[in-house]
């Protein structure tokens, strides 16, 4: 007995070794074959803000903290190594940020610190996915920086500063000679124009801090090229076109958003072509050739990320009310296809179907005014919710609109050369 007990004690250290081998050996959460890459990081200003957005090999998550004596905002990204020959500090020299500096806290930890120029300052930070982001905004956190306030700005002095008056085109798509989907008894054009005016009569209403631009407001037909100028040339803040969808056998049901991008789906290239059929060929084929020069844009990927957020907000609100109410409409979600409508547009811009036409049940829906009431307040919901996101923008008396009060611009079809 004595000797077996002696035995097990000189086993005991061997087991011990051999279990601490094992434990150094196997693949860890923070080893470096699943560690998360930082790839690059890219920035710019706006008048609004400052975006920082991170490139990485997957989504992370991260921890965030400040400094203070000089003024420091720093994010650690865990599981997360910086690739080799990444540049490690960035001037940026903007009235809200100095520095963006970038380097490896830990084995498993990569830090991004923000040098700021100023104390008063606010920021968010979300991920995107497809592909994996870190998106970082920082602006500046001034007392008269508020929400719009559901009030005419006529009530506010001439001489205080107000916040930017955020302005809205609502293009209702199809119309005239171009019916768009029809149903048995439906014309889009005709449903679509009724939701952007019902829209139109509940921003003025519910959020009069708001200027609306309509695309049209009565039964006329736009070029789609023209559509995208005059809300470049009117520099609105957002376009949001609508429209109803349709299907080859008419089965189709549900509500998606969609957003310029590339993209192999059947349908979604489908539903772009038929409200693309206006367009000529010479226009396509311009488009086509734009768009690798367009995504690969810096401006063109902050519209995107911009677009995605109006796209999630409008999204949202429409399943949140219509498919919760009616569970028969299906929430298809956010799609990419290549509309030439929002192909060409300077800010966030998104395209909404909001159900399908040709569909007996959804036709039956759409006719139905309540209906299309519960569809306007879901969208014109969906874009306060963006913009309450949206860092505001500080302007005086002197750059606001003249009269300061609330407008409905509707614009009609302006030819070619009088742009």
């Amino acid at each position: 007995m004595k000797m077996q007990a002696n035995k097990s004690w000189v086993l005991l250290p061997v087991f011990f070794i051999l279990l601490s081998l094992l434990v150094l050996s196997s693949p860890s959460k923070g080893s470096a074959e699943n560690l998360i890459e930082v790839r690059s990081l890219r920035h710019w200003s706006t008048p609004e803000y400052v975006r920082i957005v991170i490139d990485l090999s997957g989504p992370v998550e991260f921890a965030k903290g400040k400094l203070s004596n000089p003024e420091r905002l720093f994010f650690d990204l865990k599981n997360a190594k910086i690739i080799k020959g990444l540049q490690p500090s960035y001037a940026v020299n903007d009235k809200v940020l100095k520095t963006i500096r970038i380097g490896q806290f830990n084995a498993n930890t990569a830090r991004i610190v923000l040098d700021l120029e100023l104390s008063d300052y606010d920021f968010k930070v979300f991920n995107l996915e497809d592909p994996s982001r870190l998106v970082i905004d920082v602006f500046s956190k001034g007392s008269d920086i508020k929400k719009p306030e559901t009030k005419t700005e006529a009530s506010i002095p001439d001489t205080a500063p107000t916040l930017m008056q955020r302005r809205i085109v609502l293009d209702a798509g199809h119309g005239g000679h171009d019916p768009g989907a029809v149903g048995k008894k439906l014309y889009e054009k005709d449903v679509v124009l009724d939701i952007a005016l019902k829209a139109r009569d509940v921003f003025k209403h519910e959020y009069p801090s708001y200027e609306v631009i309509l695309i049209r407001d009565k039964d006329v037909f736009v070029e789609l090229k023209d559509r995208a100028k005059i809300a470049n040339r009117n520099h609105a803040d957002i376009f949001v076109s609508i429209h109803a969808n349709a299907s080859p056998k008419k089965k189709g049901r549900g509500i998606e958003t969609y957003l310029f991008n590339w993209t192999n789906d059947a349908e979604a290239i489908r539903v772009a072509e038929r409200e693309n059929k206006t367009v000529s060929k010479e226009d396509l084929k311009e488009l086509q050739s734009d768009v690798k020069i367009m995504l690969a844009s810096l401006q063109r990927d902050l519209r995107r990320d911009e677009s995605v957020n109006l796209a999630g907000s409008i999204q949202n609100s429409l399943v949140s009310k219509i498919c919760s109410e009616y569970p028969d409409v299906p929430n298809h979600r956010i799609k990419n296809a290549m509309f030439y409508v929002i192909a060409k547009t300077e800010m966030p811009s998104v395209l909404v179907e909001v159900s399908y036409i040709d569909h007996p049940e959804e036709e039956k829906l759409l006719a139905d005014e309540s209906y299309r009431e519960k569809i306007a307040h879901s969208i014109v919901s969906g874009i306060n919710s963006y913009f309450t996101l949206v860092p505001q923008q500080k302007m005086t008396a002197s750059n606001a609109s003249p009269d300061n009060k609330y407008k409905v611009k509707p614009v009609n079809y302006i030819p070619e050369n009088r742009y």
